[in-house]
């Protein structure tokens, strides 16, 4: 079913801060490059409780985001002390409350706690809280209450271009998809004997499954994008090494299919043509006989 998202432009320019809104939903989102925010710092949301997020530029450029995520009875209050703090450079940031009864410290910390603990276990930007929050205590009334505004956040940050919750790793609900449909999701092999590996297309994007093996240097051809894509895979811990091999030890998402055999053969390729089923079809063969 789909959610109707309401984006503001506060300023009426398309790079300027922003308000978004969800249909039923009884919290709201400020969005702000670093820039803006001393124009709109005037705003009422600003003195409200709410969770926040930072983003600058990663130290390590195997990741595209730099996080920290923080809890705030005040908003208005941190922001200006992260402003002022050479440590905290980052280049935008967003933050919600509720619109209707103002979110408690208990349920702040909630939200903090389970963002952060879901940012680390995405692996996909460097966070720099380190490690998750301890969670509060709270009823089970106000813990459903919590995982539905935490929906409702993970829908707007990445319109809004934070993307630190896109997981690097398949989730268990893609996996169960995957599994009770077996008729739709085709599997695929690589086309050598040298590394065993499987790969299965999803709606989260070209999962390479567990297990599944790579070679453990790179060609002089591979661009630095995928350079750091291997980067990244080694530092989360997503690839592994075994032996004169490297091992997958999580399903990992790659967003097409040629990421997915470069970082199995370790050089440059072409996906279309490198995946194939167990009857040899190739990836290439399999997607013109579906859309024709």
């Amino acid at each position: 079913m789909g959610k109707k998202l309401t984006v503001y432009m506060i300023d009426g320019t398309e790079y300027g801060p922003r308000l978004a809104e969800i249909g039923n939903w009884v919290g709201k989102a400020i969005f702000s490059p670093r820039a803006s925010v001393n124009k709109i710092m005037g705003r009422q949301e600003f003195d409200n409780p709410g969770i926040y997020c930072l983003k600058g530029d990663p130290t390590d450029n195997a990741f595209d985001e730099r996080i920290y995520i923080g809890e705030a009875e005040n908003i208005k209050t941190r922001l200006k002390q992260h402003l002022s703090d050479p440590n905290k450079d980052f280049k935008e940031l967003i933050f919600f409350v509720s619109k209707d009864e103002l979110l408690t410290k208990t349920q702040i910390r909630y939200l903090e706690s389970r963002l952060v603990q879901l940012a680390l276990d995405a692996k996909s930007a460097q966070v720099e809280n380190g490690n998750s929050p301890s969670l509060p205590t709270l009823h089970e009334a106000d813990i459903s209450d919590m995982e539905y505004f935490l929906e409702q956040i993970k829908l707007i940050l990445p319109v809004m271009g934070f993307k630190f919750l896109i997981s690097s790793t398949a989730t268990q609900a893609t996996k169960e998809s995957t599994e009770s449909k077996d008729s739709v999701h085709e599997t695929y092999i690589i086309k050598t004997r040298t590394f065993n590996a499987t790969m299965i297309e999803t709606d989260q994007g070209y999962i390479v499954l567990k297990g599944s093996e790579a070679k453990k240097g790179l060609s002089n051809s591979c661009t630095e994008t995928y350079r750091n894509m291997r980067r990244k895979l080694l530092e989360t811990k997503i690839l592994v090494k075994e032996n004169e091999k490297l091992i997958f030890a999580e399903d990992a998402v790659f967003n097409s299919p040629s990421a997915a055999s470069n970082m199995i053969l370790g050089r440059n390729s072409n996906g279309f043509t490198e995946w194939v089923t167990k009857s040899g079809q190739t990836f290439k063969d399999v997607q013109e006989k579906i859309n024709n």
